[in-house]
């Protein structure tokens, strides 16, 4: 991987979140985990919050939106799961539009778990989760070359502890460009 590109996206998505942080109504950045996001999807997901939306927004707009990182890097599993949870289809939805629509960006899906199992299970079902991203991008017409999968497993969990909370916060696929 070269570092150049890499700080560059690095640049250009801080900056952005800082924009993003200015004019934000509240919510959380991750979406849910615990499926009440109400008939909706995901409480973030809406036309202002950087999201890829078709509701509300112009032709301009939208081509405007699709030129920024979404905003919602990290989606969440059931435990034991490589199913794609409908509170996050918008998600991807928007991170397929971005690569869609920016030809030359790349993303790594990386691919965790908690830590009940083993090593060897937890890696690959950390590369199921993030394979079953990597097929949903495809169908949306991204394509393959933009795509790289790899799996953390347990390795490198997003919160510590061994309670329901901290497992379902470390059950999740996240979007690195």
């Amino acid at each position: 991987m070269q570092l150049k590109p890499y700080v560059r996206s690095l640049a250009v998505a801080a900056s952005l979140a800082v924009m993003a942080g200015c004019s934000s109504t509240g919510g959380t950045q991750d979406g849910t985990m615990d499926g009440t996001a109400g008939s909706g999807g995901v409480g973030t997901g809406t036309a202002g919050s950087g999201q890829v939306s078709g509701s509300g927004l112009g032709e301009g707009a939208a081509q405007m939106a699709s030129s920024r990182i979404p905003e919602v890097r990290t989606i969440y599993f059931a435990f034991d799961s490589d199913a794609i949870r409908p509170e996050f289809q918008s998600v991807l939805e928007a991170h397929a539009g971005f690569l869609r629509a920016n030809p030359g960006a790349e993303v790594i899906l990386q691919g965790h778990t908690d830590e009940r199992g083993t090593r060897e299970y937890n890696l690959a079902l950390g590369e199921r989760r993030a394979g079953a991203v990597e097929r949903f991008l495809n169908v949306q017409g991204v394509s393959p070359s933009q795509v790289e999968v790899v799996s953390y497993g347990e390795e490198r969990p997003a919160a510590r502890g061994s309670n329901e909370e901290a497992y379902a916060q470390n059950r999740r696929v996240v979007f690195a460009y």
